[in-house]
């Protein structure tokens, strides 16, 4: 899923949370200058101001735009605006104190020293926080970017992504479109970027790596090899093109923006909106307070079950594959043998799936407590009861608190799963993989056909809304709690 870039004011929102802070401390100082060493916020008129004050801030950096294109202002520029905001502040102010009946109860003197305390802090405190961005987050990015382009654009390319989009972005490669010669061993680098393939191997390239999004950019005229483009819509990463290239673009969901000053058409499976990622991650961080203290108390009892069964860990840790290839470690409790994944290689042909993509089993030997007896008769353990009961996956709570997953998604493969993955296959890695999803709802372990997994988690991806994971979450308890269809 793909959000959509930020044109309003919320994309200025660290600058706004700043000029709030140096209002206050203007406003404190202005005080103190006043009247003396007392509390400015004892007094119920002085009290009743500061919220005036920032109610004014707000507005006028709303209204009046005060933040536009605040990233590229010289010294002189940003001086003359950050003057022009506290001179409309001081007005509105002023124009307040003059319509309410107790206004004459505050003090003027206050008012105009906190427009000339606000001036110098605001003005230094704007030019450091930009020089820290530029510098101290520059390829720093949440979002991994991979660049396809020539070796004439490529140097302006990046420096215009770290000009313009130096905080959303990491660099993670280049690559030279009309550069045939380049092989493996090289360690080539452009501006610090790395050549990571050429034209023709890119696609199996990113299929390897974390790579969230692409942007095709050449001169107007030039060309993309065939079908590289569709490949890389296939996976579901989201593609930019530079305008004068849209043409070449096929997929479902598009949207002109900006991307390191270029106006681009972007392709994605899903579109998202920061409002909507907002309510998503507000209930991830809430589920996964309540389901990580859960687990804490689960630990008191199923920790010395585990144990007793198995010395050893009670919690196992396994290297998954998130959105976009992205890896991270995953935590369950530990319901198989310490030898597990070992073992796991010999049981291949009886995969319940039928196939490399996702691994299955009925009566798995490798789970904890579980035994065959003499006439072949398969005996469950306590492995099987944490995983009948999905207590097993409450651990995965952890890693909805620390962002590696969330409450609804789509479930993170292994490595060697993901390695055998078709190109359409990766697409269902294009949102941030979940504890429950459309797959655990819709028949969970009965549903043995991997291509069947991957149309309902692509159905979720393409159509989601913060409702739709409401229901599945409800969905979720009633199953758990019937105890049917355990992962």
């Amino acid at each position: 899923m793909y959000k959509k870039s930020t044109n309003g004011w919320l994309k200025h929102l660290d600058f706004i949370l700043l000029d709030v802070i140096c209002l206050q401390i203007s406003y404190a100082l202005a005080y103190l200058t006043r009247h003396g060493w007392s509390n400015p916020y004892g007094d119920a008129t002085y009290r009743n101001m500061v919220i005036v004050l920032m109610l004014i801030e707000l507005v006028t950096a709303i209204f009046f735009e005060s933040y536009k294109n605040i990233l590229k202002r010289g010294h002189y520029k940003e001086l003359v605006q950050t003057v022009k905001q506290i001179c409309i502040m001081e007005l509105l102010v002023s124009f307040y104190l003059f319509t309410v009946k107790d206004g004459g109860q505050f003090s003027r003197t206050v008012l105009y020293l906190t427009g000339i305390y606000q001036l110098p802090i605001s003005y230094g405190v704007h030019l450091l926080w930009k020089q820290y961005l530029k510098r101290g987050k520059a390829g720093e990015g949440k979002r991994s970017l991979l660049l396809v382009t020539t070796e004439d654009m490529a140097s302006e390319l990046i420096d215009n992504i770290r000009n313009h989009n130096y905080d959303s972005f990491r660099l993670v490669g280049i690559v030279l479109l009309d550069q045939d010669n380049w092989t493996e061993e090289e360690l080539l680098m452009v501006k610090g970027v790395p050549v990571v393939s050429d034209a023709a191997h890119v696609v199996d390239w990113a299929s390897g790596n974390w790579v969230d999004e692409v942007f095709f950019a050449v001169e107007a005229g030039n060309s993309y090899p065939a079908g590289i483009i569709e490949d890389f819509e296939k996976m579901g990463i989201v593609v930019h093109t530079k305008l004068a290239e849209a043409s070449h673009m096929s997929g479902r969901g598009q949207i002109v923006e900006r991307l390191g000053g270029y106006a681009v058409l972007t392709t994605s499976v899903s579109y998202v909106t920061t409002r909507q990622l907002m309510l998503k991650r507000g209930l991830d961080i809430l589920g996964g307070l309540v389901g990580s203290l859960i687990t804490l108390l689960l630990c008191i009892f199923i920790g010395p079950a585990i144990y007793i069964k198995s010395p050893g860990p009670i919690f196992f840790v396994q290297e998954r594959v998130g959105r976009n290839g992205k890896r991270f470690q995953m935590y369950k409790f530990r319901s198989m043998y310490l030898d597990a994944e070992e073992r796991k290689k010999d049981l291949m042909e009886k995969n319940k799936v039928g196939s490399a993509y996702m691994f299955k089993l009925d009566e798995d030997p490798r789970i904890l407590g579980s035994r065959v007896d003499d006439k072949g008769v398969y005996h469950k353990g306590i492995g099987n009861w944490l995983r009948e009961t999905s207590l097993d996956e409450f651990p995965q709570f952890f890693n909805v608190l620390k962002g590696n997953m969330s409450l609804v998604g789509t479930r993170p493969p292994t490595v060697d799963e993901y390695e055998r993955y078709e190109l359409h296959h990766r697409a269902r890695l294009a949102a941030k993989p979940g504890i429950t999803g459309m797959w655990q709802i819709s028949g969970r372990s009965d549903i043995t056909d991997f291509e069947e997994v991957v149309r309902l988690d692509m159905e979720y991806i393409q159509n989601w809304s913060f409702g739709r994971d409401l229901k599945i979450l409800a969905k979720t308890v009633q199953i758990v709690v019937r105890g049917g269809g355990a992962v």
